[in-house]
């Protein structure tokens, strides 16, 4: 059993920031590639950072410049620091990562329960 928990989100003032934790746990042999989507009402889920277990990082063209994804392998741990939030970064925030199971033989998909972000104007 794997769980992704996410922390950090909440309501900001557009100009502030926030950032967002996402710890993974259970029976974890190794974790590819972790990331952050977002969800806003009416819309469809979309990639906002992505980072490989070596580092290579890939942003979407709206948050790029203004958040930053980092990731502690030893902690299974992805964080996302948005700054410079706008009212259009206000979605429900989900963690994802690849992540072999102990005694798996392949990476699987797993999400987290997602966490609120709201910047108002």
């Amino acid at each position: 059993q794997v769980q992704l928990v996410e922390s950090g989100g909440g309501l900001v003032q557009a100009g502030g920031s926030l950032r967002l934790s996402c710890a993974a746990s259970g029976r974890i042999f190794s974790i590819n590639a972790m990331g952050w989507y977002r969800q806003a009402p009416g819309k469809q889920r979309e990639l906002v950072a992505r980072i490989t277990s070596g580092g290579s990082t890939n942003y979407a063209d709206s948050v790029k410049g203004r958040f930053t994804i980092s990731r502690d392998n030893a902690k299974n741990t992805v964080y996302l620091q948005m700054n410079s939030l706008k009212p259009e970064d206000t979605a429900v925030y989900y963690c994802n990562a690849y992540v072999l199971p102990i005694s798996g033989t392949y990476y699987r998909e797993y999400w987290g329960q997602g966490t609120q972000v709201t910047v108002s104007s």
